[in-house]
């Protein structure tokens, strides 16, 4: 079956399953094969899917908004939240927070669309505690990613997006990694890492509470930095690139 034939035979409807094909598909465009098409075989396995669910903003301030994902998928939680933003731009910065938002898959593919929109925007959200401090123990934090997304008047933004994880929990799931693997990137430099995890952690917790969370932060560029990057870095390829 076609992936939004397998989309909506879980009950999506038209418009859920566009926007969860278009995410999945575009990870494996990009060779993110654990954000991509396997997340389809993970999502069939969920017992207490909800495909009716809505999310909902409870808070609309000029610089502030808060979001209820109200059982809806993390992904389509996003997803909203970042069509709300392109349809009322903020005047100059804003901070939204979306409580009850998981999972939320690959955040480059949400400050892409809001770069291509012309914002600037970072974002990250948790997960389950899989992450242990370095020296072992249990996991404390999740794999926590953070997206960063510049607009760019040559016509292609870019777009850094990293797990804290040295694998991501999709590549678990589908069975390219091993749990064990699942541990903060860097190596003897591992702390580094683990400290992003539990700051984002903490950030996240703090302004959406309990429950898994994410945090965007978008704004109207004053300048233009990434033409003059990519002339300074001609040859190489740059995060976000295809």
């Amino acid at each position: 079956m076609r992936p939004e034939e397998r989309l909506a035979a879980l009950g999506f409807s038209e418009a859920d399953t566009s926007t969860l094909a278009d995410h999945f598909l575009d990870a494996e465009s990009r060779g993110k094969l654990g954000h991509g098409l396997s997340r389809i075989d993970w999502l069939e396995t969920l017992p207490d899917l909800r495909p009716d669910a809505r999310p909902r903003r409870l808070h609309d301030e000029p610089g502030f908004e808060r979001w209820d994902g109200r059982g809806a998928l993390g992904y389509l939680t996003l997803a909203a939240v970042v069509n709300a933003q392109l349809v009322d731009r903020p005047a100059r910065a804003r901070v939204v927070v979306a409580s009850n938002c998981f999972p939320t898959g690959m955040l480059g593919w949400y400050v892409r669309r809001l770069a291509n929109g012309g914002l600037a925007a970072a974002l990250t959200a948790t997960s389950p505690a899989r992450l242990a401090h370095p020296e072992g123990g249990e996991p404390l934090a999740g794999t926590n990613p953070l997206a960063i997304a510049i607009p760019s008047s040559d016509g292609a933004p870019l777009v850094a997006d990293v797990s804290m994880g040295a694998v991501t929990y999709g590549d678990v799931l589908r069975g390219a990694a091993t749990a064990d693997q699942l541990v903060p990137f860097g190596g003897e430099q591992a702390h580094k890492a683990f400290a992003l995890a539990l700051g984002l952690e903490l950030l996240v917790g703090a302004l959406a509470g309990e429950g898994y969370g994410a945090v965007l932060v978008v704004a109207q560029p004053e300048a233009d930095p990434v033409p003059e990057l990519r002339r300074r870095a001609a040859g190489l390829r740059l995060p976000g690139d295809a």
